[in-house]
């Protein structure tokens, strides 16, 4: 999986490559079925999502139109802030657009909290979640997420566009970052 030096950075892997590809062509089929007849619009978050977005929407059989977002409320910690800043904004506008979130991982919920507002009050038609992790023990807010990869545990991971200090993205599973390299 990974060359020797990350090989030590990691505890666990937890989700593989070939589950994520597998999951995320069942959850584009879902997603094709739910959305028949509408124009979609995947907004994915940058930087994490960017992996999970390609693969989903090559996934599916259906147009879909894709736009980006880019909020930050970790910096170059390990756990969210809760206070979202935008760094990049949307070049689409979300009136009446049905638009599907595309997420990495939802950890506390607050920047996905406050994107899910953030858009209703642009006039979106409607707004729905895809997110391939959900970490429910460390919900602070709750979300309603209609297509979700896996739920894991509260660990630091890495890995299919996650990352630590932009560090590990680029790994193809999911895997746990042992403490001694955050700590």
């Amino acid at each position: 999986m990974e060359s020797s030096d990350i090989a030590g950075d990691l505890t666990t892997i937890l989700v593989t490559e070939q589950q994520i590809h597998d999951k995320l062509e069942e959850l584009a089929a879902q997603i094709d079925s739910d959305y028949e007849g509408k124009d979609l619009l995947l907004v994915g978050v940058l930087k994490g999502a960017v992996m999970v977005m390609a693969d989903l929407s090559r996934a599916m059989k259906k147009h879909v139109s894709i736009d980006w977002m880019a909020v930050s409320s970790y910096g170059a910690g390990t756990k969210s802030s809760g206070v979202v800043q935008i760094r990049k904004d949307l070049d689409s506008d979300l009136t009446d657009r049905h638009v599907l979130i595309v997420e990495d991982i939802i950890d506390s919920g607050l920047t996905l909290s406050w994107l899910l507002d953030n858009f209703a009050s642009r006039g979106a038609a409607s707004i729905e979640v895809c997110a391939l992790l959900r970490k429910p023990e460390a919900a602070k807010v709750e979300i309603d997420c209609k297509y979700v990869g896996f739920d894991i545990p509260t660990d630091f991971v890495v890995g299919y566009g996650l990352d630590f200090d932009e560090r590990y993205r680029n790994l193809r599973d999911v895997a746990v970052l042992a403490p001694h390299v955050y700590a």
